[in-house]
Order: C-alpha cells, then sequence, then structure tokens
C-alpha cells in the first residue's frame, strides 16, 4: 500500500503525508538545530492495516536518514517503533535512549 504512495515532507505544516485513496495520514513534527522532534502520528481509522504504520514510519525515518539529522520521538507509538527497530535506534542524538 505504501509503495505506491508518495510521501511529501510538508514544510509549510511541519509534517510528513501519505495520501492512500482519499485519506491522508500524517506525522507531525519540530525540527530544531539538527533534530527533528516527531510529536504526534494520524492514522485514518479506514486505515486498519497495521503493517502501513510500519511502512510509513519506516519511510519517514529513511528520509529523515539522508538527511543526516537526528530523531527525538516523542510520541509514544513513534518510540515503540523505534525500540523495534535496531537499525533507526542509532538516529537517536547522543544520550537519549527511550
Amino acid at each position: 500500500m505504501v509503495e505506491t504512495a508518495e510521501l511529501i515532507d510538508n514544510d509549510f505544516l511541519r509534517q510528513f503525508e501519505i495520501k492512500i485513496n482519499d485519506d491522508l495520514a500524517i506525522i507531525e513534527y519540530s525540527l530544531q538545530e539538527r533534530k527533528i522532534f516527531l510529536t504526534k502520528l494520524i492514522i485514518p481509522e479506514t486505515i486498519k492495516d497495521e503493517e502501513f504504520k510500519k511502512d510509513f514510519l519506516a519511510l519517514v525515518f529513511d528520509q529523515i536518514q539522508e538527511r543526516n539529522l537526528s530523531v527525538v520521538p516523542t510520541s509514544p507509538e513513534i518510540a515503540k517503533f523505534v525500540r523495534s527497530n535496531r537499525k533507526y535506534k542509532r538516529m537517536l542524538p547522543v544520550g537519549l535512549r527511550i
């Protein structure tokens, strides 16, 4: 489902967006210096596939990694994703453990 959709970094609204059918999944963020704080994950109720959330978060993390930014997950759902995916833990700022 995510593979066919385009990930958009809407820097005006400070959110990553992906449109699936007529629904919009969003991850809100705040950018400070070389850190990006991922503050909120919004998945429409019409998307019930649990894999969608993981794939969406992986796309966002991969894009953040390309920009060489550190990630501070402030949303419990996003922090849970980082804990369960070792390769993204190295993107956390030095000294931050979740």
